[in-house]
């Protein structure tokens, strides 16, 4: 075994076949979901918030201490779907750069392994 080369190798013989295959099929649909999942999010997860926040109002000017739960509880969720819209884009994004930057990367090293 050599530390500082490589073996030659015949210029012209054809590779045997590939060792390092990416299949992101799997990455795609994760990604697409995790877009669908941010865009129905976004449009109907704060469907109820403004009539939820009209009751706890009402029912707290009418002093009952459900509508401070009633208020609390809408805020709390709003919050809560606020943070799985920005996790699900995170996912989405990060998908597509990762598919992006893998297909670069073995771009790369095939034009490596190519000039060997």
């Amino acid at each position: 075994m050599r530390l500082n080369g490589a073996p030659t190798r015949d210029p012209d013989a054809s590779p045997t076949g590939a060792d390092l295959i990416v299949h992101d099929d799997e990455l795609g649909k994760i990604g697409h979901f995790a877009y669908r999942l941010h865009n129905n999010l976004k449009a109907d997860g704060k469907q109820a918030q403004t009539t939820t926040k009209a009751a706890g109002t009402s029912l707290t000017s009418d002093g009952l201490e459900m509508g401070k739960a009633l208020t609390s509880a809408s805020r709390a969720w709003a919050e809560q779907v606020g943070t799985l819209v920005d996790a699900c884009a995170h996912i989405s994004n990060h998908l597509d750069y990762t598919k992006a930057s893998k297909k670069k990367d073995d771009e790369w090293v095939g034009a490596q392994v190519g000039a060997m």
